[in-house]
């Protein structure tokens, strides 16, 4: 038993020494949705739900908002307020913590947060520049206290910085609160919407009026320099709906992703899918030019936005095998020299004009020979006996047949490639003027006449 004793005594003290790894719940930035959305694009009963947090300022942008925003049928503001008068007051953590029992059960998926007028009151107190780096670490520590708490549950936050001030100190406070937010917003994932910039006059300074939101002259500020007029507040809250729009539209299009993957994620399992569906958009808008009789400058910028490659200029050889007077084959060297023929004159030239009539210019075959050359040639098939264009056989086509192959034509009987001799007498039948012989025909110059002889 003493033995038993021992042992049970060592694990135990083996455990609790040992040191034991807890798994702390760390701030990260805005988790994003699917497809990286900021603002999830599946919430609950499909309606997203919008909190207003903060002061005085947050009432008035409150009644900017639901007075002018117009996110559609799935968007529902909250006409209730969250008070929070401040991060730095004394009753600032008794504010705090009821409001993070109130959020825990909160369905809410989007949060706006202004605050901080009343914080400016605690920079009173710091007179150096140690009691500046003091407050700015106790007022961020505040600050993102608040965030992480909101943005629990996967809510998307807003923070709306504070907006210049009449009286100088009260503006510089004011900037020094918007810095210490704009740090912590970046920090934790959160959007924060510039208020300061946007009331500023034409000077960069203070102005009770300036142009509200249909573009007039109007009072914007209240009479202390601090707060809003309702003009002013409708613009405030103007700033804060471009923002929330673009990104409840973003998070709306995620939902109409198809089973294959966004496009990010198509693009990289079938890279060459987006570069088809280019060339066939280009190639439709060419074919709307040339059916709807553009000019030739629209048809050259038409075809100068082709993703074809110019053609460059380049010089190669080809041997060909060729039959001697004495029977025997020799291999000749030709040397073939292709010009450089931009892209714009390539789209011109095998473009069809519609698609009911068919294109002078033919066909275009292309083919690689040895020696890497490549070989284009615009072949126009023979008209039938209906009159109709009877499509010739790329591999009867005389290039391909002479420098594919390395055939020789079959001489056609009085063509200049028929080298017979003596040469074949004419036929009654095909000089159609009974047994007379034919012309002999007259050298200019000579004076007279040619004989069989010469």
């Amino acid at each position: 038993m003493v033995v038993i004793r021992a042992l049970l005594i060592a694990v135990l003290c083996a455990l609790f020494s040992a040191p034991v790894l807890l798994r702390v719940p760390v701030a990260s930035a805005q988790e994003p949705g699917l497809g990286g959305s900021f603002i999830t694009p599946f919430p609950s009963n499909d309606i997203y739900q919008v909190q207003v947090v903060g002061d005085w300022l947050a009432e008035g942008l409150l009644g900017g908002l639901t007075g002018t925003f117009n996110g559609g049928p799935g968007v529902s503001i909250s006409r209730r307020r969250y008070p929070l008068m401040g991060l730095m007051s004394r009753g600032a953590a008794s504010e705090l913590a009821s409001l993070e029992q109130t959020f825990s059960s909160d369905p809410s998926h989007i949060a706006i947060v202004m605050l901080g007028v009343q914080d400016r009151y605690s920079l009173n107190r710091t007179r150096s520049t140690a009691g500046l780096e003091e407050w700015r670490a106790s007022y961020g520590g505040q600050v993102d206290r608040l965030m992480k708490m909101l943005k629990r549950s996967n809510r998307a936050v807003y923070w709306v910085g504070l907006p210049n001030m009449r009286r100088w100190q009260d503006n510089e406070r004011a900037q020094r609160i918007n810095d210490v937010i704009r740090e912590r917003a970046y920090i934790n994932g959160v959007r924060y919407i510039d208020a300061y910039a946007s009331f500023l006059d034409e000077g960069g300074g203070y102005s009770d009026w300036g142009p509200d939101i249909t573009g007039k002259s109007g009072r914007l500020r209240d009479r202390d320099g601090v707060h809003f007029t309702q003009a002013g507040y409708l613009k405030l809250a103007h700033f804060v709906e471009r923002e929330l729009k673009r990104d409840v539209a973003q998070a709306r299009n995620e939902r109409a992703i198809p089973l294959a993957g966004d496009e990010a994620e198509q693009s990289r399992v079938n890279p060459d899918k987006a570069r088809l569906q280019a060339e066939s958009a280009k190639a439709e808008a060419r074919a709307k030019l040339a059916k709807g009789g553009a000019s030739g400058s629209q048809l050259l910028a038409a075809a100068a936005d082709d993703g074809a490659r110019d053609q460059k200029q380049e010089t190669g050889k080809v041997d060909l095998r060729v039959t001697g007077s004495d029977g025997t084959e020799q291999v000749v060297t030709v040397e073939i020299i292709r010009p450089a023929i931009s892209a714009s004159v390539i789209a011109l030239v095998t473009r069809k004009r519609s698609d009911d009539k068919a294109t002078h210019m033919g066909d275009v075959l292309v083919d690689q020979i040895p020696g890497g050359l490549t070989v284009m040639s615009s072949i126009v098939p023979p008209r039938g006996m209906d009159g109709t264009r009877r499509r010739l056989s790329p591999t009867q086509s005389p290039y391909f047949r002479v420098l594919e192959r390395g055939e020789r034509l079959q001489a056609k009987p009085g063509r200049a490639d028929e080298f017979v001799w003596p040469r074949p007498q004419f036929t009654a039948e095909l000089r159609g003027i009974g047994d007379e012989p034919p012309p002999m025909a007259v050298v200019p110059g000579d004076g007279a006449t040619g004989s069989a002889g010469r």
